[in-house]
């Protein structure tokens, strides 16, 4: 690109800075921003805290970044952010750079970089004044990391404030060598953050406030009395609980996809279409349109078990296990699917087995049947172990940040007589040192219980069955409805 082209991208991303120098209202283009405009026909009101806390912290010396699959909002977050540092009165509009990096080469980013100061140079005049750099889908730009780090080395870029996003990024990049290790400032605020579709508990706070939400608990501590005590308050309201983890599981957590189930009680086809885009674009682009759909589903249906990737990929129509493969990591990748490894007792993987793969959102499970005929619609009990797989992911990841970008989170293990326990101990931190979570399987039933508890009793001693509505403290193995073991966690 042009610096004139690059110029003119600045000064148009950031409005802001017009509105400053003629003396308007600098919040002025929050009335007509096409992004927040179209959140505005689907809002129900929930707000991604991913980003909160930097919109108080103190400028200068930071930098974060934000992943999450594409279509959940991070361009949304990234505007409530400069919302709420255009507000602040220690903060001049010009100190505030948004830049949309999709298209770009790494040396237009880092031209881009010099320019946004050289348009801002005004602000040094009475001394140095750090910007705030949001980078919204740098991941797209390669070698975005070794641009940043060179200009965080050299320049006074290095003590501004840098949020950037994306919604995958390449093993090549080395983030956290280029980035995180030493130059993500010292503010002791969160380097690496995501931002998933609504948890469960979001979606309650958003749906159906009126309704509890116990927890969240340590993954180690989910069986102490004081948790048994929470169930209890609960008891009456299990049905309840039911019949909106139902409606959760039909939806998933996506705002918009949240948004349509409840005002009209059915998906919005167009807004799967630009899932199902996002998805092509990042998985098979080069394939006809129906891949990626036939893809998830044939991954939807096998989700409960340890994959066999050789049969599987014969089965789907790939030409090979490693053409397969290459797809299945490109899920992960763009945060469309989540690895469950075969573990041991001490929470390590086991080398060379088969992992399990789960969608990481219900509404994906859901793409397969609407988008294409002739595919079966997602099943219950399947949808229920994979979204509390999901939300156990994410608790083990918030207690120690890094955890989902190296697959280092959950896991399944066999027992003697080669049953399975769907999410197996795993080391996790707390105030007291290294601990292992309570295991936890989906028996998504209503009856008939005991014998499934057996499994664990005989592997751990203890355990959570995650059920349907059945709640029954008083066993080693604790019955406990699926949507409560969800706000548990996270």
């Amino acid at each position: 690109m042009r610096d004139d082209h690059i110029r003119q991208l600045l000064t148009e991303s950031c409005p802001w800075w017009r509105a400053a120098a003629a003396g308007r209202d600098p919040l002025g283009w929050v009335r007509t921003d096409r992004i927040l405009g179209r959140r505005a026909r689907y809002d129900l009101g929930y707000r991604a805290p991913v980003l909160t806390d930097l919109g108080v912290a103190p400028l200068g010396d930071t930098l974060a970044v934000l992943r999450g699959p594409r279509r959940v909002g991070k361009s949304v977050a990234l505007r409530d952010l400069t919302a709420t540092l255009l507000a602040r009165p220690d903060v001049h509009p010009h100190q505030v750079v948004y830049l949309a990096c999709d298209g770009m080469t790494a040396q237009d980013l880092t031209r881009a970089l010099r320019l946004g100061r050289e348009l801002t140079r005004h602000l040094d005049a009475q001394g140095s004044r750090p910007r705030v750099w949001l980078l919204d889908e740098v991941t797209s730009v390669k070698g975005w990391a070794a641009s940043l780090k060179r200009a965080r080395d050299a320049t006074p870029f290095g003590d501004d404030t840098v949020v950037a996003t994306g919604s995958s990024w390449r093993a090549e990049e080395d983030v956290e060598g280029h980035l995180l290790a030493g130059r993500a400032g010292s503010a002791g605020l969160r380097r690496v953050r995501q931002l998933m579709p609504m948890s469960f508990r979001e979606y309650l706070a958003t749906t159906r406030p009126h309704l509890p939400s116990p927890g969240p608990i340590h993954p180690a501590h989910l069986q102490q009395p004081e948790v048994a005590t929470l169930l209890e308050e609960v008891r009456f309201d299990v049905d309840e609980y039911d019949l909106a983890w139902q409606a959760y599981l039909s939806c998933g957590g996506f705002p918009r996809a949240v948004t349509a189930m409840e005002r009209t009680g059915a998906h919005d086809m167009d807004y799967l279409l630009d899932l199902a885009a996002w998805l092509r674009r990042d998985v098979d682009p080069e394939a006809p349109a129906e891949s990626v759909p036939l893809l998830i589903a044939g991954i939807s249906v096998r989700a409960t078990s340890p994959m066999d990737v050789s049969g599987t990929a014969l089965a789907l129509g790939y030409s090979s296990r490693k053409v397969f493969n290459l797809r299945v990591n490109r899920l992960v990748g763009c945060f469309a699917a989540l690895r469950c490894p075969h573990r041991d007792d001490l929470g390590r993987r086991v080398p060379n087995a088969q992992a399990k793969t789960y969608l990481s959102d219900p509404i994906l499970a859901w793409l397969p049947s609407l988008l294409r005929s002739g595919l079966g619609p997602a099943d219950f009990t399947s949808l229920s172990e994979q979204a509390l797989a999901t939300a156990a992911a994410r608790a083990l990841d918030d207690l120690e940040p890094g955890r989902l970008i190296t697959e280092d989170t959950i896991g399944y293990t066999r027992t003697a007589s080669g049953q399975e326990v769907d999410l197996a101990p795993v080391p996790v931190d707390s105030p007291t040192g290294t601990v292992l979570s309570v295991p936890v399987e989906s028996k998504w039933v209503d009856k008939n219980w005991r014998s499934e508890a057996k499994t664990m009793e005989n592997k751990y001693a203890r355990g959570i069955l995650a059920t349907k509505t059945l709640l029954d403290t008083t066993n080693p193995t604790w019955a406990v409805p699926a949507p409560l073991v969800a706000l548990l966690l996270i």
